[in-house]
């Protein structure tokens, strides 16, 4: 199908939370080539920026949340405005689509706002390195048309302070990696979050390493050993499902 064939009008939003240009405008160009759509129907929202807007989510087809340099375990004193009016907007807005299982892929930082809304432990206890990390597929996840097309082990691009370290029995599982257990989950029907980034590729993640350096994400003396790290095998699979969202919920 292409971006043409596509039912529909409706647009996806991509709610963003990078404050640095080029990995922001970046991450926003990965998932225009991975999902297919051209940019009237991918509308950016960059929360770091500008408050949250009011959506009519009658009038879209669906949500994507792309990553954040922001932790949901972290102390609320620690936290800056800007973090604090991104998470309350965000709880709010999780809190309606939950409630409709309105069509919404978060990649990563969708971890911690969907895991919030769980009220799921999220702690450093399953972090994980700039890396590639192999994920498998459940048997719920080997089922799951999001999936569809996946082998049922694939490699994807990680790189996370924290993590959940236990699903609530509402969510279902649908993949793991061997330092990770939750990489993949999905509420209802419609409303999914992965921790591994589906819209990265190489270039995508080195841009990523070099502006988050001064993060914590790895040591100073770590740059070409996290370099290496993410070129230690090709990842090709997981952007797979960016195209299967959009093909299964434009409208």
């Amino acid at each position: 199908m292409t971006t043409t064939d596509l039912p529909g009008d409706r647009p996806f939003v991509l709610l963003a939370t990078r404050a640095e240009d080029r990995p922001a405008d970046e991450e926003y160009a990965l998932f225009l080539r991975y999902t297919g759509l051209p940019p009237e129907r991918l509308r950016r929202i960059r929360l770091e920026r500008d408050a949250l807007p009011a959506l009519d989510l009658d009038e879209v087809s669906g949500i994507l949340v792309g990553g954040s340099p922001f932790n949901a375990s972290d102390p609320f004193e620690r936290k800056s405005a800007v973090q604090r009016r991104v998470e309350a907007e965000m709880a709010a807005l999780v809190d309606e689509v939950v409630a409709r299982d309105l069509p919404f892929l978060g990649a990563c930082y969708g971890v911690g706002t969907l895991g919030t809304h769980l009220g799921a432990p999220i702690d450093g206890t399953f972090a994980e390195p700039i890396s590639v990390v192999d994920v498998t597929l459940t048997e719920a996840g080997r089922a799951d048309p999001l999936a569809a097309g996946l082998p049922s082990t694939f490699s994807a691009f990680v790189g996370h302070k924290e993590a959940i370290s236990a699903l609530p029995p509402e969510a279902v599982l649908l993949g793991s990696s061997p330092t990770c257990p939750v990489q993949m989950f999905r509420l209802g029907s419609h409303v999914y979050a992965t921790q591994f980034h589906p819209e990265l590729d190489v270039d995508g993640i080195v841009t990523r390493i070099h502006a988050y350096a001064e993060y914590g994400y790895f040591a100073s003396d770590e740059l070409d050993l996290t370099l290496s790290a993410v070129r230690r095998a090709p990842v090709t699979e997981p952007s797979r499902m960016l195209r299967t969202f959009v093909e299964r919920y434009a409208r």
